[in-house]
Formats: structure tokens, C-alpha cells, sequence
């Protein structure tokens, strides 16, 4: 079963860690990939999606997936899309229904629809990786995203300020806060967001 995780679940040895910084692309490799204390691979979506689904197949119990994607979406009183809390910083925004946003969000709903079709045993955990708000432009770092992430997860009693609970995520308290994937009909409930160090570029 997939649910969505908790800020109190993100705890480094509990469960099997999997850190995914999605891309959707057929070019070329656009996915970072990381297992546990593995070393990141750089992958891609279709060979992305199998790993994804063969790890959690061979783990005896619980799974906890982070996938850098916005997982849960946002709308104003009348239904209109709105930013999440977290996707502004100062005079910036990345909010989820932007373009790369969207893209990534379609990706995860494929791995997400991969996983609960194959009807796997261990209980997975979901959790929202956000790494963005680079000091430069340029080309992502998969690699890089992962261990972003996998940092806060190892250091998270350190690191709350770095993880979100649903309630952080409103601008206002009206905001209708859902699961991305709730028109899939998949609900899998609003996971908390662990937000990875940017890498200054």
C-alpha cells in the first residue's frame, strides 16, 4: 500500500530509503537514482521505472520513496491553481503547475501507476523531495538532487527545518492542499516535503 509519509516518519534506518530526482526525457539519461547508501546512478525514465520497482520488490519491509516532483497540488477558494508555501523563495517561485513542474509531476504519476499495478508487499511510504532555486542557471544535477536529499534524511533530527508537514505547505488557510494524483484516481494522501541543500552552480 502507498501512503503518504509523515515529518515524523523521516528517519534514516527506518525502512529501505529510495531517492529518486525524476526526469521524463527518451534522449537521454534524466533521472538520479539512489538506493539506500548506495552510490547514485544516473538513469533513464523507462530503466529508472523498472529499478524503481524491482528494489521495492526485493525489500522484506517498509519502503520509503522520495521523489523529487511536486506530489501534492494547491487551489484557491474558487479553483484556481496556486503555489505551495515552499515553492517561494524571496522574488522567486517554482510553483507546481509551471511547465518543468507539470512535467515532472506526469513522470511520478507513471512510476506511481507502475508501482500500485504491480501489487507489491512492502508498505510504501511517500515522501516529496524538493531541490530547486539554484544560484545560477544551468543543467540539473541528478546526481547531486539525490544526495541532496539523502542528506536531510541521514541528519533529520538535525534537519527539521528542512522538512515540511502538510500545514507548512498553505499560503493561505483556506487553500484546498490534495494529492497530485487524486484526478488519477490514486490518492495517495499529501506526503511531507524534504527540501535538499541547493548546489550553488
Amino acid at each position: 500500500m502507498i501512503s503518504a509519509g509523515t515529518k515524523s516518519q523521516v528517519l534514516w534506518g527506518d525502512g529501505n530509503w529510495i531517492f529518486l530526482d525524476i526526469g521524463f526525457s527518451s534522449a537521454r539519461p534524466t533521472c538520479g537514482f539512489a538506493f539506500g547508501d548506495e552510490d547514485p546512478s544516473c538513469l533513464s525514465f523507462g530503466a529508472t521505472k523498472t529499478q524503481v520497482i524491482e528494489r521495492i520488490r526485493g525489500c522484506s519491509d517498509q519502503v520509503n520513496l522520495v521523489i523529487e516532483a511536486p506530489l501534492s497540488v494547491c487551489f484557491d477558494a474558487v479553483g484556481n491553481p496556486k503555489g505551495r508555501r515552499i515553492e517561494r523563495q524571496e522574488r522567486q517561485v517554482r510553483y507546481w503547475y509551471f511547465g518543468v513542474g507539470c512535467m515532472v509531476m506526469t513522470a511520478a504519476l507513471y512510476v506511481l501507476r507502475g508501482i500500485h499495478d504491480a501489487q507489491l508487499n512492502p508498505d510504501l511510504h511517500l515522501f516529496e523531495g524538493f531541490v530547486s532555486f539554484k544560484q545560477a542557471k544551468g543543467a540539473s544535477d541528478h546526481l547531486w538532487d539525490v544526495q541532496a536529499m539523502r542528506d536531510i534524511v541521514r541528519n533529520s533530527q538535525a534537519r527539521q527545518d528542512s522538512i515540511f508537514s502538510p500545514s507548512d505547505l498553505r499560503i493561505d488557510a483556506h487553500d484546498l492542499l490534495q494529492s497530485a494524483f487524486r484526478v488519477s484516481g490514486m490518492d495517495l494522501g499529501v506526503p511531507a516535503v524534504i527540501m535538499g541543500k541547493q548546489k550553488a552552480q
